[in-house]
């Protein structure tokens, strides 16, 4: 079966996003009133798997074995299957 799995990655709330910082400051430079922007990374990734189950447990593992680093990161995902 295919599926295709959404994948968000952030920062976790005690680290600093000095990208999403310069962002904030940006905007309000343009006058927008902006509080805070934080920068969250997304994959999509589409991949072979036997069933649902085995298709989030692969997911997890991509997560935590690649896509974020459990020190600074928090992810969250979804997993649908695919035509």
């Amino acid at each position: 079966m295919r599926f295709q799995a959404h994948v968000e990655v952030r920062l976790k709330p005690s680290h600093s996003d000095p990208e999403g910082d310069t962002a904030a400051k940006s905007l309000r430079d343009l006058k927008y009133g902006v509080e805070r922007v934080r920068v969250v990374k997304v994959y999509e990734v589409t991949f072979e798997a036997d069933s649902l189950q085995r298709a989030q447990e692969e997911v997890e593992e991509m997560c935590r074995r690649l896509l974020a680093n459990p020190v600074k990161d928090a992810y969250h995902y979804d997993v649908v299957e695919v035509e």
